[in-house]
């Protein structure tokens, strides 16, 4: 069995997925979309972006399973779903996670929160 690294996991989560510009998902918002934070809630204590779904990455699969007595109402499995980060590796990776679980259009933000900030965009707090 070959072992792949952490980067190697990112790539291929990438390849396989919708990398969005801070531009494109504040239209993306605009037009209905969830978006959703999956950085543990201490990293969120720098700010969030305003309307945004925490949903901690350790917990993701419990919060966005329909079935699950753990799920999160903002998660479903037919909206377009844009999962963001700090940096974007680990929303990569939640996106993927998602598609497991049925759902069908999902994003994230390529360059996490900190690509949002750099991009001037509207931060709000924890």
């Amino acid at each position: 069995m070959t072992h792949k690294t952490a980067s190697q996991l990112v790539a291929e989560a990438k390849a396989g997925i919708d990398n969005l510009t801070p531009d494109q998902v504040q239209a993306e918002l605009a037009k209905g979309a969830v978006l959703v934070d999956v950085r543990d809630a201490g990293e969120r204590a720098g700010g969030v972006i305003p309307g945004s779904l925490h949903a901690a990455r350790g917990m993701l699969e419990f919060y966005a399973d329909p079935a699950s007595p753990l799920h999160k109402p903002g998660l479903d499995p037919n909206r377009r779903v844009i999962l963001h980060c700090a940096s974007g590796g680990r929303s990569a990776l939640s996106a993927m996670t998602l598609r497991q679980l049925g759902y069908t259009d999902v994003a994230h933000l390529d360059g996490g929160f900190k690509a949002w900030v750099a991009a001037g965009k509207p931060v709000g707090k924890a």
